[in-house]
């Protein structure tokens, strides 16, 4: 009789062959990750074993993976983040070497989530948490061309005093992710954080189309006009296949650059930092009113090479929902021509995470079928 592999044993095989060329992990668990494996399965927790990657050294004591864990879930290693004393656009350092896009090796695959990006692209692990202080969740989930989602602030516990960080995870699709996050976000996160405001339920049955909002620039940001087409295409699809309602809302923000550079610096009531927030707070509110969902590219650029991105802000179309607090995810939305994943980005009202999940799930149904990049080899 031929002995199935357990999936534990399938994600170890696929890192040890894969991560030489991708540099994602900065440590692998094995013998811990098969204990852990075996305890889940025979004590029958609700995820039975299914492996996980965490950020960094320091994810496996986040609040997320210790949830994760209980419910039967495997960590199996920590993955890439920058090496110490980097600037902020460099993207990872994995153990062996700089983390590399799985989909082009001479372009970055975002970050800071770098290596969780890369590890769940190249089908490694099925999930890999993150956070997001800036869109390091959603900038490397548009890059590597699969979901991320950052939660609301203030959810879940975060370490980052300046509150503009959230947990976020990475997986290969909202469905998918919306499985592992169930026993994470299901009781609303743990004694102490602050409360999720309704919806916290999903869309109701026979819901129509989904009202939204599109914006390809927020009214300030420089879009490469490939990604914002690709981004466009999606949209049009969304509309044509009946999955989104577009409304007539002004979508236009005050560029967040000055506010977010403030705050992170320790000065959140600077006056022109506060202006941004409370002006920006207000346009959201209006925009976002009945439930309504915003539609924007992740990021206004294109993967760029290891080198970094020069003057141009990665970030420019997701630090805003960082300063604000809204829950935010990317998921694939398509290819420019030199073969670079590009992102939808999908925001959804305070608290609204478990529906903001449902609803990409609903979007993900009306797009193609993500691919799996070159680098992740055959199954």
């Amino acid at each position: 009789m031929t002995r199935t592999t357990s999936a534990v044993a399938r994600a170890l095989e696929r890192i040890e062959r894969l991560d030489p060329a991708l540099h994602a992990f900065v440590e692998v668990w094995p013998e811990e990750a098969l204990a852990r494996e075996r305890e889940a399965v025979d004590r029958r927790l609700p995820l039975g074993g299914r492996p996980f990657a965490v950020k960094g050294l320091s994810g496996i004591r986040s609040y997320a993976a210790r949830r994760l864990i209980a419910a039967g879930g495997v960590p199996v290693g920590a993955t890439s983040v920058p090496g110490p004393g980097t600037y902020w656009q460099t993207w990872g350092q994995g153990a062996r070497g700089r983390t590399v896009n799985p989909w082009r090796a001479d372009r970055t695959p975002g970050g800071s989530s770098a290596g969780s990006a890369v590890a769940v692209a190249a089908g490694m692990v099925e999930l890999a948490t993150g956070s997001d202080g800036a869109g390091s969740v959603r900038i490397p989930a548009a890059w590597c061309g699969v979901f991320g989602l950052k939660t609301t602030n203030g959810l879940l516990p975060s370490p980052d005093r300046s509150g503009l960080a959230s947990a976020g995870v990475l997986a290969r699709s909202a469905a998918q992710a919306e499985r592992w996050l169930r026993p994470v976000l299901e009781d609303g996160g743990p004694p102490g954080a602050a409360p999720a405001p309704a919806p916290l339920s999903p869309l109701p049955p026979g819901a129509s189309s989904l009202p939204a909002v599109y914006s390809d620039d927020l009214g300030f940001a420089e879009v490469d006009p490939e990604v914002a087409a690709v981004v466009r295409a999606a949209v049009d699809r969304l509309v044509a296949r009946g999955a989104v309602r577009l409304l007539e809302r002004d979508a236009g923000l005050l560029d967040p650059v000055d506010a977010w550079t403030a705050v992170r610096g320790g000065a959140p009531d600077d006056p022109a930092a506060v202006r941004v927030r409370r002006g920006n707070d207000e346009r959201l509110a209006a925009l976002l009113d009945g439930g309504a969902l915003l539609l924007t590219p992740a990021t206004p650029n294109r993967p760029h090479g290891h080198e970094g991105p020069g003057g141009l802000y990665s970030t420019a179309l997701t630090w805003a929902f960082n300063l604000s607090g809204h829950p935010a995810a990317s998921l694939p939305a398509g290819f420019t021509g030199d073969g670079c994943p590009v992102g939808l980005q999908v925001v959804a009202p305070h608290g609204a995470d478990v529906r903001l999940l449902a609803a990409a799930r609903t979007l993900e149904d009306a797009l193609p079928p993500a691919r799996r990049p070159p680098a992740a080899g055959e199954e």
